[in-house]
């Protein structure tokens, strides 16, 4: 019975959330990585952006009903991309910045707590409504 209502579309937007920022976490992994091979150009994932606009296409108008209507195939479908391709910080073309990579990766680790307690905190309703 379940599987017919609105009771796992959140935890499936979340789940896509917690996956979005794994991917995002392996990239900024292999930027810093990186950080001294010549002409290496770091590497992200518009996942907030590519939600934001997923968004505003869902149909209704109520919250409930957009996160019922989200793709979460085409959402989840995480393209990577060079970020500013033609700037370089150094004179060997790289440009990953160690410092701008540790706050990118404080701020995704804060991203992925605050889902997974959204996740458990889920959970735990629904566990309590079918006790």
């Amino acid at each position: 019975m379940l599987n017919n209502s609105n009771v796992f579309d959140y935890v499936n937007v979340m789940g896509t959330a917690l996956d979005a920022t794994a991917k995002r976490e392996a990239l900024i992994a292999n930027n810093i990585a990186n950080v001294n091979t010549p002409n290496y150009k770091r590497k992200d994932i518009r996942f907030e952006t590519e939600l934001k606009h997923a968004f505003a296409r869902a149909n209704g108008d109520a919250v409930d009903f957009r996160v019922k209507d989200l793709d979460l195939e085409e959402l989840g479908n995480f393209e990577t991309y060079t970020d500013y391709a033609k700037l370089s910080y150094r004179y060997d073309g790289n440009n990953v910045d160690i410092n701008t990579e540790n706050g990118i990766a404080a701020e995704n680790q804060i991203k992925y707590n605050g889902l997974m307690e959204l996740v458990n905190k889920n959970f735990s309703q629904l566990q309590s409504v079918l006790k």
